[in-house]
């Protein structure tokens, strides 16, 4: 049989299965995202696939695939020159530098600790987590002296 496994090389040792099942419980848990942090500045493709979207509609209102716009975006893209790019890249190249500026303000102000984001563990009040500690519930090093 060409391209299959025979029964005699198949002897129940799935190791690939095993070791892709071991991996997928050990996951890190992703770090929180700071709705504040500045969005990164789209590449010159980006800049012109926004203003030929907009064509592309116009020419083809009665499509709904998005697939086939990026495909022709695509397309044209490869097949424009360099002076033909050169302004998408300049765009491209200005909302890089405004990004820059941005991300400088933004760093400025993590490291002033104006980060706007809430640091509380919690939804309980600091008296409530006292009050908690205050209410009998001792350890076991307590609870021996009572005897």
């Amino acid at each position: 049989m060409k391209g299959g496994r025979s029964k005699a090389e198949d002897n129940g040792n799935d190791t690939k299965l095993k070791s892709r099942g071991a991996k997928a419980g050990k996951r890190k848990a992703k770090a929180a995202k700071d709705p504040n942090k500045p969005k990164r500045p789209p590449s010159a493709f980006f800049v012109f696939m926004e203003e030929f979207r907009v064509q592309f509609k116009r020419e083809n209102p009665d499509n709904k695939s998005v697939a086939a716009v990026g495909k022709a975006g695509g397309e044209k893209w490869k097949s424009m020159s360099d002076a033909e790019k050169a302004p998408y890249v300049a765009k491209a190249e200005s909302r890089k530098n405004d990004y820059n500026k941005s991300m400088k303000a933004y760093n400025k102000k993590l490291a002033d600790g104006e980060n706007g984001v809430e640091e509380n563990e919690s939804d309980k009040s600091k008296s409530e987590v006292n009050d908690e500690d205050e209410d009998g519930s001792g350890t076991a090093e307590e609870d021996e002296d009572d005897d």
